[in-house]
């Protein structure tokens, strides 16, 4: 009896996976993605250097050889992992191998991190096709690497579009991104 019930939980329990992705600001990343259904969490980090448990301040200092990132928990039966890598194209400039809009350096740097086979193929094929499509004049940079060690970032840069809503909406717009999102794919992705 216990081991039928045990095999109901696992049926009924959501198979979740991981997505981590590197897009310059991590406050400009998180919202895009929160918004859709199937996503458990969005969390804002530091992944792909050499330090342990680094700080906002170490990361920024450029001494650490980690990205800002977002690592996302999905339900790939809801959004898949093909969405999600069309949806992380549409909120980046992928030409742009010094950083991302106003933020320069390589912790702004943008990146692709894949936690299994799967995910790579999925996008490797679709940055050719990014690059096939036409929209951008420049060859696309962004890297496609294995997943590393994740750190969340201090609580105060998680979910930061909606704990500073007008400060958020100031930096998309002055930073550049916004205007260059709607310039490469339009109103319907705007931030």
């Amino acid at each position: 009896m216990e081991r039928l019930h045990k095999r109901r939980i696992f049926h009924l329990t959501k198979q979740l996976e991981k997505a981590t992705f590197a897009g310059g600001c991590f406050w400009c990343m998180v919202k895009p993605f929160d918004e859709q259904p199937g996503i458990e969490s969005v969390i804002s980090g530091y992944t792909g250097g050499t330090k342990e448990n680094p700080t906002y301040k170490e990361v920024c200092s450029e001494t650490t050889g980690h990205y800002e990132a977002v690592q996302i928990t999905f339900d790939p039966s809801v959004y898949p992992y093909e969405k999600l890598i069309e949806l992380f194209w549409q909120q980046i400039d992928p030409t742009d191998p010094g950083g991302q809009f106003y933020d320069r350096g390589s912790s702004y740097q943008t990146a692709i991190f894949y936690h299994d086979e799967n995910q790579r193929e999925i996008a490797e094929a679709s940055k050719v096709k990014l690059q096939e499509c036409g929209k951008f004049s420049k060859s696309i940079v962004t890297p496609i690497i294995p997943a590393q060690t994740f750190y969340k970032a201090e609580t105060y840069h998680q979910h930061y579009y909606k704990k500073q809503p007008e400060h958020y909406e100031r930096y998309s717009i002055g930073s550049g991104r916004k205007s260059f999102l709607q310039h490469h794919w339009g109103e319907k992705d705007e931030q």
